[in-house]
């Protein structure tokens, strides 16, 4: 991290300069501004169009701090970024491997907070009852997939042209960690 740091000019004290919180309602607002940052790019997510902080308020409430938690990572007292748990699927038999997402503000990006987040999450995770972590991932989003990867995380899936942004079929990647272990 540091050396990738300082090839991006960014100092010690400015990556010390956060804290990573489960989030609070109130952060709700700052979350959907990020994730709405990326929907423009056709990189990150599969939503088309913006989403609406009110349609997110059920989504924020399933993400209890006990098992599936939604992370806010402050950098002075602002949200820079987030992470969340999301139940891989609803049946009980999966009930140990979460999905993992992260976002990060437009402002704050390539100053190394993903990587501070993903290593969030793998510490995190076996304390909450969760032994695999799955990324899904657009085949074309090469930042997030090198990002995974230099964090462990093995390709275990591909699924070719399953999503169409803008006329343009995409791939998604399936990546996965065992942690814990």
């Amino acid at each position: 991290m540091t050396g990738l740091a300082a090839k991006r000019g960014i100092t010690l004290s400015q990556l010390a300069e956060y804290r990573i919180d489960i989030a609070r309602m109130e952060d709700l607002p700052s979350i959907v501004e990020i994730y709405n940052s990326t929907v423009a790019g056709r990189q990150v997510t599969a939503d088309l169009t913006p989403v609406t902080v009110e349609s997110r308020v059920r989504w924020f409430e399933d993400h209890r701090p006990d098992r599936h938690p939604l992370w806010v990572l402050r950098r002075q007292d602002a949200v820079a970024g987030w992470l969340s748990f999301s139940a891989y699927h609803s049946r009980a038999a999966y009930d140990a491997t979460a999905e993992l997402s992260i976002y990060i503000s437009e402002s704050e990006r390539g100053r190394g907070y993903g990587g501070i987040l993903v290593r969030h999450a793998i510490e995190a995770a076996p304390a909450l009852g969760i032994r695999t972590l799955v990324g899904l991932v657009f085949g074309h989003n090469e930042p997030s997939l090198g990002l995974l990867r230099k964090h462990g995380f093995e390709r275990w899936g591909f699924l070719p042209r399953v999503a169409e942004l803008d006329g343009i079929e995409r791939d998604l990647v399936i990546v996965g960690l065992r942690v814990g272990e």
